[in-house]
């Protein structure tokens, strides 16, 4: 596809539409949860999943020495590095709590420590967490286990004791190389910080590295993302993120700084994106969906080759558990029939856990009809590829398939009655064609809230 077409198909498909970690995605989900049905239903789920598929967990780490005026996560800015205890405590009580809902040893398949910066804590004090949920579990001889680092503050130490722990995958926060756009996001990190932090990585024993790259960020330009990915592709990470920047300052305050003059222009977003794509392909990346690449021996890219990927919060993943439980403020747990989200505010947070209540604050449960088009949605962007129940015909006709015209037309798809297949072309536009199948959003298109969606590219 000449790059052409591929901008003109880039500016129509280029709207604001989720990143589908979820169905339904967030802001539909009720600000207020049941409590006590949260935990009957994690309960009765738990007992079904866990011999079955074991579970994988998610211990949200929101602390970071300084602030990166890009980020949109769920942080907490201090150099106080005395919050680290007080907060595995909390998490110490949270997992109680969930233990007290399991009547067997939970069989963990995946661990994801994430941020914030996990490696603002000590080597010391992660393996204070870590033994808190490995000293009273069966770990899954086939378990993945990673995290996220900062360059800056990622210590050999680090990840000789993450390795020790059983982690094999680290993702580092690149973003961008460029001294003048670091700058102006406020995250200084040396091109040879990025290739210590890898080689580290590599000599401690890790077989996975990935580097999260954003393009559109402030003061970007085509030279200055074209020498950032040559630098990114000369240290031959197995995996990259490629994200498009999310510029939401009405829900991220940081992010009004910088000035939104320093942002690149729609026309100039889309060739850094292109341009960068280009280079990774080039170099020996296979784009595996939603802004991922991997290099061919990585296990994402042999999974999705032999269509077992997954995808859940944690975004693409080889591991296929029932349930994802989020550990720690603001995370977010599902299921499969349903989603809980803890409280935001570190505070209500700490209150809840001491106080000996689960912290979650808003989630959803699924009924049928959710869970049939969770299912289309998950097989579109995981495989590319769905089947429809008849039972659903007329719901596909009445919401769906009219969304699907102007992508058959653009040759992104092939589909019937009975199935849909992304072309090579519509691989590119994955969010796109998963957003025809969001009933939520096709019933109310202009619900409050949907503003907080970035767009596709």
């Amino acid at each position: 596809m000449a790059d052409s077409i591929e901008s003109e198909l880039i500016a129509r498909y280029n709207q604001p539409v989720p990143r589908y970690t979820s169905y339904p995605t967030v802001p539909f989900w009720n600000d207020k949860i049941d409590k006590q049905a949260w935990e009957r239903v994690f309960s009765e789920q738990f007992a079904i999943q866990n011999s079955r598929t074991g579970i994988s967990l998610y211990i949200h780490l929101p602390f970071c020495e300084s602030l990166c005026t890009y980020c949109g996560c769920n942080k907490k800015i201090t150099t106080n590095h005395s919050v680290e205890k007080l907060y595995i405590e909390a998490v110490q009580k949270e997992w109680r709590l969930y233990r007290a809902l399991m009547k067997e040893h939970p069989v963990i398949r995946e661990i994801h420590l994430g941020g914030g910066t996990p490696t603002f804590f000590s080597p010391k004090n992660l393996t204070s967490l870590l033994n808190i949920f490995l000293r009273d579990s069966v770990v899954h001889p086939r378990h993945v286990f990673s995290i996220e680092g900062h360059p800056n503050n990622t210590t050999r130490e680090h990840l000789d004791t993450l390795y020790k722990a059983g982690f094999k995958r680290i993702s580092y926060g690149v973003q961008d190389l460029d001294p003048e756009v670091q700058r102006v996001i406020n995250r200084i990190q040396p091109a040879q910080q990025v290739r210590r932090a890898t080689d580290d990585a590599r000599t401690a024993g890790f077989t996975s590295v990935n580097f999260d790259l954003i393009y559109g960020l402030p003061l970007q330009n085509l030279n200055s993302i074209d020498s950032t990915i040559r630098e990114v592709i000369a240290l031959k990470p197995d995996r990259i993120a490629f994200y498009s920047y999310a510029h939401v300052p009405w829900t991220s305050r940081a992010q009004r700084l910088f000035s939104e003059s320093d942002l690149p222009a729609p026309d100039i977003k889309m060739k850094l994106y292109l341009h960068g794509r280009q280079l990774l392909l080039s170099a020996g990346y296979h784009d595996i969906g939603m802004d991922h690449f991997a290099l061919v021996d990585d296990e994402l890219y042999i999974a999705r080759k032999q269509g077992r990927i997954h995808r859940n919060f944690m975004g693409y993943t080889v591991q296929d558990s029932g349930i994802l439980l989020g550990l720690g403020v603001s995370s977010i747990s599902d299921t499969g029939i349903a989603f809980a989200q803890n409280n935001k505010n570190l505070h209500d947070y700490y209150d809840n856990i001491n106080n000996g209540s689960l912290a979650v604050q808003r989630g959803y449960f699924l009924n049928d009809e959710d869970i049939a088009f969770r299912k289309y949605i998950n097989n579109i962007s995981c495989n590319g590829y769905t089947t429809f129940r008849s039972a659903d015909i007329a719901l596909l006709h009445e919401f769906c398939f009219p969304h699907l015209d102007q992508p058959l037309a653009d040759g992104l798809i092939e589909f019937n009655d009975r199935e849909l297949k992304l072309t090579s072309q519509g691989h590119y536009f994955i969010r796109n064609i998963c957003s025809a199948f969001d009933l939520h959003l096709r019933r109310k298109p202009e619900s409050p809230g949907l503003h907080l969606f970035s767009k596709a590219i």
